[in-house]
Formats: C-alpha cells, structure tokens, sequence
C-alpha cells in the first residue's frame, strides 16, 4: 500500500555521500524525507575518501558540526613540509624514477598552498555523515523496481512489495543508477548506462608496517606512479596506521571483456602479471598481491544531457560518476546536495502543493541542473585527462613528465577547489523564485 501525504517530502535512493549529505542538510532545513538503501548497511566500499576545499566548504554550509568531527579522523601527509601536496609524481620503473631532473624534493608535487590533504577511511566518514540523520529516516534492504509518475507525485516501488508515494525523488543510488536510467534511457538512451573508460584497477587497504616494508619512506607522502598503460594512487588513511592504493592498468581502444558487470573476481597470479615486465618496479607486483582479488572496471558517465526530468532528478555518481584520479568525486556529490537541498527548501516553503506544484518544481531542478551540471562534467572531463597523463597517453603530453607536471603544477585544480558555493546556492534559489507565488 502506498504511502500517501499531502506533505511536502522527498524520497532519497541511495545512501552514499551524496545521498547522505542530502539528507544532512534536508534534516537540518526541515525538509521531510526518507532514504531508501538497497544493502542491509552503510557501504564501506572505496576505503579511502577525502574531500578538497570546495567539498569542505559545501559541508560547512551543510552542517557546521561536521568539520571538526571529520577532521579528528583524518590523516594527511608525513611531513611537515609536505601538508600542501596534493600528489607527488614518480614512474613505475625501477628506482621510481628518482634519478630524474624533475624529481626529488618536492619538485614533482601538485596542490596548493591554501590546500591541506585530509584523507580518512570511509567508514570512519560514514559514521560521521550518519550521525546527524534520524535512524528513523533511512529504510534498508530496499531495492528499487519501479518508478510511476503522476502528475502530482512520484510512486516507487521496491522488491520487498512496499509503495511509496513522495513529492520529489533524488537518485544517488550509485554509478549502475536506476534512477538515472529511468531519467535518461527514453530520451537520451546511450547516456543511461555507464561507459567504459578504457582501463582496470586494483586497490587495497593494507596496515602501514607492511607497506613501510616493500617501499619505505615512499608512504608518507600521497603519490602517484606514472608509466605506459599502467599507474598507480597511494596515500595514508586511518591516523596513519593504514596505506591505501590503487594500482590501475590501461587497456585503450578495447572493450570491457565482463559486460553486465563492473566488477570480475580474479587470481592473485592474474593480478601480478598484470604489472609484470622490465620496466616495472617489483615493488608494485608485492603491493598488487596484497591487493583484493577483484578487478574493477572504471567505468564513468562521460555525457550526461540532464540532471531532472518533472519530479525526479539525480547527484552524485548516478549524476556524473568519473574517474578517480583528482579524488573530487565525493566533494561533487556534497555540492550536488548543497544546491539541491537550498531548492528543495525553497519548494517546501510554497504554498502549492499537488499537481499545481509541478511547474515550480520543474524550475527548481531546472535551476539545480543549470548551476551543477556544466560543473561536475568539467571534473568529470579533467579527471579523465588526469588518467590519459598517468598511463601515458595524453595526447599533448604523451611520457614527457616536464609536460605532464607543467599541466598539473599550473593551477590545474584552482577552479575545482575554490569555487563561490554561496553564489551557486544564491543563483538557483534566485531561479527556482522566480517560479513560485510571490
């Protein structure tokens, strides 16, 4: 039986960091909502997250409360000299190209001197997010089968049989979105899916002594590993005591060999050889066999044509999953929430409600997309650049590391970092006014 309301309310599918910093900020401005999650827990999977500046600022305006929580789990580079560094750049090849003129000393480093690494497990920030939303809110074990839209409401249903009926549905149900596919697939059917990106990795949390034992002093600075077709992401979570990384090879020009699948359970033998040759340094095939033994696909929405469609709209990976490699993932789907939330308050305000309130809705999400979706696909867009640089195929840079750090060196993330969040607020609550009853 559907759950029926004349009450403004919002469902929330998906329980991720964006789904749950929504749900933080909705909680905070009164907004009534639900979060549907389809596992029987909050998902731990990814291990390590962080957020940039931006991603800060969005949940400083979100929540005050969460910064020094956050903060007090965090762990970012060793040194003291090194509290700037975003990443530091070294090869795969034997020796880590030490001996190179760029090298050494921080000179292969990227970030920015208003920039402060802050990494921490993904649990650790999980618990935290959830702190601040009523348990009472969230429903688990709910799959999503079916969205219906009338128009005065959005009706979904789940596996389990239960009906419910809400004024708005914000899909952040991961990058294999329902909601997105039920958004995009009648208009723009080759957006609906996720796109292969033409490269695999491997990644593990292992505890620091081990990794201090295969490559030293290296862990205590985040890097990452440059070389043909393969790279590879480290840096320190959980106080220091864990390292984290992500060992990725490139297969360009072919096509995922696993289709319906994202990820493909291997052999530790198969994950080795993966990284095996002459010009690879034997310290990543010791780090890659204490790695999962699952190959994960890095798949993105590389083209997204709308964030909204009537009463349904989507953030976070389901809006614009990307790659991985400017760690700005979780920072755009609380930036997505940010925007929404200040929309979705405005629309709660109104005194229109049923049917009657569809054109207002419509022009609140229409704000939310115009002000968040040029954005995210930038990232999107640079985190894909990012990649093409770290296994050498960058069409400018090709294996010139002088190229490549002169990119990155150059102010390549002070636009995804500093951003006017307050004027993107401002601009879509300007937008979705105009639409409501004066």
């Amino acid at each position: 039986m559907a759950v029926q309301s004349t009450q403004f309310n919002v469902a929330i599918v998906g329980a991720g960091v964006a789904g749950l910093a929504l749900a933080m900020a909705l909680h905070r401005k009164g907004v009534p909502f639900t979060i549907y999650e389809e596992a029987k827990e909050y998902s731990v999977v990814g291990a390590g997250i962080g957020f940039g500046p931006n991603g800060m600022q969005a949940l400083d305006m979100i929540q005050p409360g969460f910064r020094p929580l956050y903060e007090a789990t965090c762990v970012g580079n060793k040194p003291a000299d090194a509290q700037w560094v975003f990443f530091e750049g070294y090869l795969l090849e034997p020796g880590f190209g030490g001996d190179q003129p760029w090298n050494g000393n921080l000179k292969s480093a990227w970030g920015h001197k208003d920039y402060l690494r802050k990494s921490a497990h993904r649990k650790e920030l999980l618990d935290i997010m959830t702190s601040f939303i009523p348990i009472e809110t969230v429903k688990f074990n709910k799959k999503l089968v079916s969205i219906k839209e009338q128009p005065d409401r959005v009706i979904l249903e789940f596996e389990d049989g239960e009906v419910a009926t809400h004024s708005i549905l914000a899909g952040s149900d991961g990058i294999a979105s329902t909601v997105r596919e039920y958004l995009l697939a009648p208009t723009y059917p080759d957006e609906a899916k996720p796109v292969f990106s033409g490269a695999y990795c491997y990644r593990a949390v292992i505890p620091m002594n081990e990794a201090n034992e295969i490559i030293g002093e290296k862990t205590d600075v985040a890097k990452v590993y440059f070389g043909p077709d393969r790279g590879a992401v480290s840096y320190r979570i959980t106080g220091g005591d864990e390292f984290n990384f992500l060992l990725v090879k490139a297969t360009p020009n072919k096509p995922w060999p696993h289709p319906g699948r994202i990820t493909k359970p291997v052999t530790v033998e198969e994950m080795v050889a993966d990284f095996d040759g002459d010009n690879i340094d034997d310290r990543f095939r010791r780090l890659v066999a204490k790695a999962k033994p699952v190959k994960w696909g890095l798949f993105h929405h590389a083209k997204t044509s709308t964030y909204y469609k009537d009463r349904v709209c989507i953030l976070g990976d389901s809006a614009h999953a990307s790659m991985p490699f400017q760690a700005a993932g979780a920072a755009q789907g609380v930036e997505d929430a940010l925007v929404l939330a200040f929309v979705l308050e405005e629309l709660m305000k109104s005194p229109t409600r049923g049917s009657e309130q569809l054109r207002e809705i419509n022009a609140g999400l229409k704000a939310y997309d115009a002000v968040r979706r040029p954005r995210a696909q930038k990232q999107l867009d640079r985190a894909f650049e990012v990649g093409q640089m770290i296994y050498f195929q960058h069409p400018e840079c090709g294996n010139d590391m002088n190229k490549i750090l002169g990119k990155l060196q150059n102010g390549w993330l002070d636009w995804l970092w500093f951003p006017d969040l307050k004027a993107d607020v401002d601009e879509a609550v300007a937008q979705t006014r105009k639409a409501l009853p004066n």
